[in-house]
């Protein structure tokens, strides 16, 4: 039998997938890529039983979460890579580390190919494949979504249900949903009703702001050259940060996204997103380099943070662009040192203090207080000189 290598979720799709393989006589090997996921929802030990129910022949899950935090969470978090706004890119950045280890994997079971579940509206067809490509373009790809006889996914269900294969979808809550440390991806169901406000039952790790206290909770984050070292002045690894930040944020309704976006294959789609560690650490990465950064730089640096989220989000991280993009990042990370306090409340995170031995705000020349140093009298000839091009 030839061999394949299936990065496994554990969702509808792939478990679908490794029954669907071993009927076109392939061995199947199962990859789970344990990068939080398992925190509060999925258990890993499950989905190795359902791969292995599903006819896998092995199943391999590996802990990522440092690699992914460290390698990939951070360069992003340091760049303000945000898609369209709103999606902080969890799933996007999780794929090209998977697909590294698919490579990987392959190559010491000897496979010959690697497939996943992705569908072709998808863009994590591009990102694993295009990463595949750049890794061993000799593999072979295999994308069974694209070509199978099934046409929604409540065939799936019965197909799985046929097969005594067990799975946590149901035809009357059948999101499509993808969780790792950094966020949650859902769509499919009733969310594709533009019209219709996504229901309660959609969301896994945010409590409804509405119902939340009448009260703020504040909370401080510190910094280090761009890195997230402290809460409230206690030092954290970067991996129990972000947990800590999910569980106070969720708490308290932050990080809800509801988006129409752009899809790198042309079409748009509807997708709700829950990122409580991702909404507070950028905003105050943020607000912590509007503190320290130049204005030229800062400005520049937006132009930056839209392009490297493209990149992620087309699945362009082992690129030469990426590449260069970081080492501009990372220079611009060197001042990025201090704290700031956020206030949480129904859903709203918002920066009311912030602190850095690199500030660039000087009281006496902003303030319109008996402190003032400065020159007002120096605007007039400013003005003169700035306007002089548009002159007639």
């Amino acid at each position: 039998m030839k061999k394949v290598v299936l990065a496994y979720s554990g969702g509808l799709d792939t478990s679908c997938i490794v029954r669907w393989l071993r009927e076109q006589d392939y061995e199947v090997v199962c990859f789970v890529a344990d990068l939080g996921q398992g925190l509060g929802g999925e258990d890993l030990g499950a989905i190795e039983k359902r791969a292995l129910a599903a006819g896998a022949s092995k199943v391999y899950i590996k802990d990522l979460q440092d690699e992914f935090v460290e390698d990939f969470v951070l360069p992003a978090l340091k760049a303000g890579a945000v898609y369209e706004g709103k999606y902080f890119l969890a799933t996007a950045l999780g794929r090209p580390l998977i697909a590294k280890y698919l490579v990987d994997i392959a190559h010491r079971e000897k496979a010959g190919a690697i497939a996943h579940g992705c569908t072709g509206k998808g863009n994590d067809q591009v990102r694993f494949e295009v990463t595949a490509g750049i890794l061993d373009p000799k593999l072979e790809i295999i994308a069974p979504v694209r070509t199978w006889e099934f046409k929604s996914r409540e065939e799936e269900i019965e197909y799985c249900l046929m097969y005594n294969i067990p799975i946590d979808v149901t035809k009357r809550k059948p999101y499509s949903i993808d969780r790792n440390i950094w966020g949650i991806s859902i769509e499919a169901g009733v969310l594709e009703n533009l019209e219709q406000e996504p229901p309660e039952d959609a969301y896994l790790i945010t409590k409804n702001p509405t119902h939340q206290a009448s009260y703020p909770k504040y909370i401080e984050v510190s910094f280090e050259k761009g890195v997230p070292k402290k809460i409230e002045g206690r030092a954290y690894k970067l991996k129990s940060l972000i947990n800590h930040l999910n569980e106070v944020g969720g708490h308290h309704g932050v990080g809800r996204a509801d988006m129409v976006e752009n899809r790198l294959v042309g079409i748009k789609s509807r997708e709700i997103y829950e990122a409580p560690a991702a909404t507070i650490l950028h905003a105050a990465h943020r607000e912590l380099e509007c503190l320290v950064l130049d204005r030229e730089l800062a400005h520049f640096k937006e132009g930056v943070a839209l392009k490297y989220s493209e990149l992620v989000y087309y699945g362009l991280w082992y690129t030469p662009l990426k590449s260069a993009l970081d080492a501009f990042v990372e220079s611009t990370q060197k001042r990025v040192t201090g704290s700031v306090k956020l206030k949480l409340f129904k859903g709203n995170c918002v920066p009311v203090a912030r602190k850095s031995v690199h500030s660039l705000y000087k009281k006496e020349l902003s303030t319109y207080g008996r402190e003032d140093k400065f020159d007002q009298k120096l605007a007039e000839g400013f003005i003169r000189i700035w306007g002089l091009p548009y002159k007639r």
